[in-house]
């Protein structure tokens, strides 16, 4: 019921929702759960695995059982903000994903500050509040929808509260986050923060924990019925939205907090069942002034009821109820604080872990450092703000508390459990775990905690045993007969369950795997062009004529490279602009041949190994001045190689100095190949003279075009033909390709053309006539391995693996039939191995085409010992036939390489 004062919801804004599509009403500033019990739903879906009846437990992010499908799958009803038109379905344990796609927009954020305080509470506040007042910069984050914690369930200095909150605000470099949980700490005080459409990544230079505690159970025969609620629960349920869950109400304690939930509801509180043989005096006095009995040293054995609570037995007793308030002591959230590599330790006095060590800069104050006394709160939130502002360069003076009222909290005396039927005294709700659970794995020989929750499943569901953690081991303690506990299970992020979609931000649909097109992608879909995606890229195929299949256009665009001239967008290589005095050096270091002493002006062809030894990436180096490279790679390793630099600059030789920038998309590039070349470079560049005596091979010129744009043109091949590759802004790129194409005698070719192209010469493309277990060497590249300098893998080639003579080496193939083409991937085997017992493989076709230039199939393999095998026949067993190929030399085309220069 709703009672007609108190709270601090908007009674004038009625919001509808439905349960299970039942329609209700709520108010403003409610909760699901509290709008629900407002409603009289007490009870939520039954538990998961045993179907017993339950109920709304708590308020927080500890709630077990009221589990609703929104939108979203599995969100807690006691987190859940009511919304007008809410719709709702309770669940069982697990959600149901949808396959409507979520509509929403999530964002990141980066931000630093100078003192980051976790939590809303008055220690919170308290730190916020001092630190800013110093002008540093302040971020406050807390998980609720407004600040004050413990302030807004007891209704005390909400007054103050206010007047914080507005400082708060006022203050230029101080941050508020509401709605924000700060779900994972990190090395270097990098905690992440949660709000519903944002994540946000704080660097601080110090942080203050001011977590809270959470509740615990007590663990008691049927202590799962519906009515059975944590005693902080009620009382915020009561005073912050004005909920009543029960109108006759026992309390269940074993330490002093739950003595303001009985004073705050005394006029519907029977009696106060304290497992304490003397619990503090003045509580008692109180208790009784207000007509409420207080059983000491007692304790609640049983829940009667069967769908809710009716009563409860306490020792020969039966007291009758419709709500038990419990409370089994409180448990500071020392998660964040855990999560940072912080050490906890048992204190018998708070009966509870706590902070012992910290590793980090930071400061833990409040409940969360088991101070669970108003002034105690305040005092400590205040001396921490100041003091982490002092510690990073601001000054301040103590403020003066708001309350200086001295609390003396007693001592808690836990109960564990009590005896009893055991499979009916629960200690995980989610999990329907109960003490039988706990003994039985003791019983196997489990002693640890960790142990007990993967045998039992405790503290597995999505609460993270924020609930039934501390009860588990407190079960396990006294199972073991053990004096104190022995400790926690590891605390790990995130704290309260994050949405996949919150994590992954704009990095979705589209944006999750962005398309990457050249600036000639609009020219080459005008002009037919199909695509494959080569990494991210859209790359040109090949460009089919009417009529044309891919064999006949890659054909023709093969015939016209070798007799003519043709062109191809390579703007996808990856581009690396290396800087620095000691490039030369790294690049001596990272590449198998030598480059400290290029001249600048050139360019050579380089080979990266990883330290294994095996092939990892290759692509050409210009020294474009005495401490600057650019060194080009594979389309799809350009990140990876830009990664593997950092990696041994960063790490392995720091005193190097030498950076890098990926320059891939600054640079338009159009390779210009064939007999032809000269003359179309004559057109568009008609002040570069391109004779072979003037332009040498693997040299560059930076040089003005026709129509004035600086370009810088390199005279490389990868096809073996005489070819220039004409580099430009890639501002410029369409236009330049325009000009190029405008000279009426190119032929566009795509990537299909330039794999034919650069396989008759017996080039390799990275990745695929290579597969991470083949060395230089294996290639036939022995010529690239510097014998007198070090390189990364240089070591490896020792091994006697790596100069075994039955490796896998590189290879060509002629079907003995030239109209034969075999497939990439197939298997190679001996002829005279038997088909009818396990066959033995000699290695794999990593690259098959039909060939202009030979008027027939080929291929390049990776065969076992292939260079011994160079003229003798293989077979490929394909599904239905079997093709003979004879072993070659892998290089099909001009041998001699007197086509390069034209």
């Amino acid at each position: 019921m709703r009672l007609p004062e108190g709270g601090r919801i908007d009674r004038t804004k009625p919001l509808r929702f439905t349960v299970d599509d039942i329609e209700h009403t709520g108010c403003a500033g409610d909760t699901l759960a509290s709008a629900m019990i407002a409603n009289g739903l007490l009870e939520v879906a039954p538990s998961a695995y045993r179907q017993r009846p339950r109920g709304i437990f708590a308020a927080g992010v500890d709630e077990p059982n009221a589990l609703v499908q929104l939108d979203d799958p599995m969100q807690l009803a006691t987190t859940t903000e009511l919304v007008d038109g809410l719709a709702a379905t309770l669940l069982s344990g697990k959600g149901r994903l949808t396959d409507t796609p979520d509509p929403a927009r999530y964002d990141k954020r980066n931000v630093h500050c100078d003192v980051l305080v976790v939590g809303g509470g008055p220690a919170g506040v308290a730190a916020a509040l001092a630190a800013g007042r110093t002008g540093a910069r302040v971020i406050l984050a807390d998980e609720q929808s407004e600040l004050g914690g413990g302030l807004l369930t007891e209704n005390r200095l909400l007054d103050w509260l206010a007047d914080a909150v507005d400082e708060l605000g006022a203050l230029d470099e101080t941050r508020v986050l509401t709605g924000a949980t700060a779900f994972g700490y990190y090395d270097q005080n990098f905690v992440a923060l949660a709000e519903k459409h944002r994540l946000w990544h704080v660097r601080a230079k110090r942080v203050v924990l001011a977590t809270g505690a959470h509740e615990r159970p007590l663990v008691f025969v049927d202590n799962d019925l519906p009515g059975i609620m944590l005693s902080s629960a009620v009382r915020q349920y009561v005073n912050r939205y004005a909920a009543l869950p029960g109108e006759n109400i026992v309390v269940s304690t074993t330490n002093d907090a739950a003595y303001g939930t009985a004073f705050d509801l005394a006029t519907r509180v029977s009696t106060i069942v304290d497992s304490r043989p003397e619990p503090p005096r003045e509580l008692v006095r109180r208790a009784q002034e207000l007509g409420i009995e207080v059983l000491a040293g007692a304790h609640v054995q049983q829940a009667l009821g069967t769908r809710r609570i009716d009563g409860v037995r306490v020792g020969e007793r039966q007291i009758a109820c419709d709500l038990l308030a419990v409370s089994g002591g409180w448990s500071p959230a020392v998660h964040l604080f855990s999560q940072s590599q912080g050490k906890i330790r048992y204190d018998e006095r708070v009966a509870a872990f706590v902070a012992h060590k910290s590793v980090q800069e930071q400061h833990i104050v409040g409940a969360a450092n088991a101070v669970y006394d108003l002034a105690g709160c305040l005092r400590e939130g205040f001396r921490a703000g100041l003091e982490a502002a002092k510690r990073t360069g601001f000054d301040g003076s103590l403020p003066e508390a708001p309350y200086a009222a001295t609390e003396t909290v007693a001592p808690p005396t836990p109960v564990w459990f009590v005896d009893g039927p055991e499979d009916r005294q629960f200690v995980d709700l989610q999990r329907d775990a109960t003490v039988a659970d706990v003994r039985r794995a003791t019983g196997a020989g489990m002693r640890s905690v960790e142990h007990v929750k993967r045998y039992t499943t405790i503290g597995t569901a999505h609460d993270q045993g924020k609930t039934a953690g501390f009860a588990a081991i407190g079960v396990i303690t006294q199972l073991l007969g053990a004096e104190t506990p022995q400790g926690t299970t590891t605390y790990r992020p995130p704290y309260t369950p994050v949405s996949f979609a919150l994590l992954a931000g704009r990095d979705r649909g589209e944006l999750h795997d962005p398309v990457r097109m050249t600036p000639m992608h609009d020219w080459h879909v005008r002009n037919g062009a199909l695509f494959e995606n080569v990494g991210q890229w859209k790359r040109p195929w090949y460009y089919p004529r009417p009529g044309e299949d891919r064999k006949t256009a890659v054909l023709r665009e093969c015939r016209a490279a070798r007799t003519s001239v043709a062109v191809m967008d390579a703007s996808t290589l990856g581009k690396i602009d290396i800087q620095g005095p000691d490039g030369g050096e790294f690049l001596n270091r990272m590449y198998t041949n030598a480059f400290a002493k290029l001249k600048v002006g050139h360019c050579r062809y380089g080979l990266l190994c990883r330290p294994d030894g095996m092939v990892f990436d290759d692509g050409v180096v210009m020294r474009v001045a005495e401490n600057r490279f650019l060194a080009t790679t594979t389309t799809g390793n350009a990140a990876a190689v830009l990664d593997w630099f950092e990696e041994w600059a960063q790490t392995e030789w720091p005193d190097l100095k030498v950076w890098f920038t990926s320059v891939t998309e600054q640079w338009a590039t159009i390779a210009v190949v064939g007999p032809q070349a000269r003359t179309v470079l004559s057109i568009v560049a008609p002040d570069v003279d391109c004779s072979a005596e003037s332009f040498e091979f693997m040299t560059f010129r930076d040089v003005r075009l026709a129509d004035g744009t600086p370009a810088r043109i390199a005279r490389v091949s990868f096809s073996g033909e005489l070819a220039f590759e004409v580099n430009v802004d890639g501002r410029h790129g369409a236009e330049v390709w325009n000009a190029v194409m405008a000279t009426g005698l190119p032929t566009p070719y795509g990537t299909e053309t330039m794999h034919v192209l650069r396989a008759e010469k017996g080039y390799v493309i990275v990745g695929q006539d290579t597969d991470g277990t083949v060395t230089p060497q294996d290639l036939g590249m022995e010529w690239i391995v510097s014998p007198r300098k070090d390189f990364v893998g240089k070591r490896s080639y020792q091994r006697r693996d790596a100069v075994r003579p039955d490796r896998k080496q590189l290879v060509g193939l002629l079907p003995v039939d030239p109209e034969d083409l075999l497939p990439e991937g197939a298997q190679l085997i001996a002829p005279d191995t038997s088909l009818a017992q396990p066959v033995p493989m000699l290695g794999h076709v990593t690259s098959s085409y039909h060939s202009a230039a030979l008027e027939r199939t080929f291929a390049l393999a990776l065969v076992k010992g292939g260079r011994q095998l160079i003229g003798q026949t293989v077979l490929a067993p394909l599904r239905d036939r079997t093709i003979a190929a004879t072993v070659t030399e892998p290089i099909f085309y001009d041998p001699e390489g007197t086509r390069r220069d034209g």
